[in-house]
């Protein structure tokens, strides 16, 4: 149990500092429509590259989410026992750190978003998602793990409004 719970806990940290390269091509039955451009002031290949970003990052995210479920309900289980708590108390502290690490890329999402012309009204949209991943970190601290699961699931959803926006 504790070699799973270490494993997991690499896991997470690798996922959370390497940041992986978005999917390139759509899966799609029916032909994309074709959009007007975002604006005159932002050329079509910085603001692909900014969505292909937000896709990268949102994907991460769902990475995170898909191992932090996994962690937290054995953070649960093995914090009750008082045999393992040095364990548990090591596996949370990783968890605070790649939450914290998440966090951190999505604040520099959104100051990308915030100061860059022709995106103000996607940035309206994500404005506010590092605040709401740091309120995730502080249910963590407080070992509410479901509820920061929850936080963090808001975030990617409202990640996933952006890029359809886009």
């Amino acid at each position: 149990m504790r070699t799973f719970i270490a494993t997991a806990t690499m896991c997470l940290i690798l996922l959370c500092s390497a940041p992986l390269s978005a999917q390139t091509r759509t899966r799609r039955s029916t032909p994309p429509k074709r959009r007007a451009p975002a604006s005159s002031s932002l050329n079509q290949t910085k603001f692909n590259g900014v969505r292909l970003q937000l896709a990268g990052l949102n994907k991460d995210l769902t990475r995170f989410l898909y191992l932090y479920g996994r962690l937290s309900k054995d953070l649960e289980l093995t914090g009750a026992q008082s045999e393992s708590a040095e364990v548990a108390s090591r596996s949370k502290a990783a968890l605070l750190e790649s939450v914290g690490a998440m966090r951190d890329r999505l604040d520099q999402l959104e100051g990308q978003f915030r100061f860059t012309r022709g995106l103000e009204r996607q940035y309206q949209l994500l404005q506010g998602i590092s605040r709401r991943a740091d309120e995730a970190a502080q249910h963590v601290s407080a070992n509410r793990y479901d509820r920061a699961g929850r936080v963090l699931l808001e975030v990617s959803n409202r990640l996933t409004d952006v890029l359809t926006e886009m």
